[in-house]
């Protein structure tokens, strides 16, 4: 599955870089299984693959000109795994979650809006 995820995002990446947009790629979520009243998130989600994700997609985005929001630093705990107070269900991010998101978003959209500097040339 790691695979199919990474080859989407490739080509979301080269299909952007094509027509000259400045995508903008999410890392994806820790999950946790906190919540005791619900079904656990790990075992469909193993935090280590979310994890080669994350890096690989943080990577990409360096090499290819892409900004990397990287919602997962700003959500995990000491352990890896979605903070509890920041979901209800260990999957999807409650109130506190998008508090904690919504300004890493609106920021790394201001600086892919910001005008691009002219290239120096070199003498």
């Amino acid at each position: 599955m790691a695979i199919q995820i990474k080859n989407n995002l490739s080509m979301i990446g080269d299909l952007a870089r094509a027509n000259g947009i400045r995508a903008i790629f999410a890392s994806i979520l820790p999950v946790s299984d906190y919540a005791r009243d619900r079904p656990p998130q790990t075992p469909q989600r193993p935090p280590q693959k979310i994890a080669e994700i994350n890096a690989w997609l943080k990577e990409q985005c360096r090499a290819g000109g892409c900004f990397y929001l990287d919602y997962f630093s700003a959500t995990a705990d000491e352990k890896g795994l979605l903070r509890a107070d920041l979901a209800n269900d260990g999957l999807h991010p409650n109130a506190a979650g998008y508090k904690i998101m919504a300004p890493l978003a609106q920021a790394v959209i201001e600086k892919a809006l910001a005008p691009v500097a002219p290239a120096r040339r070199r003498r």
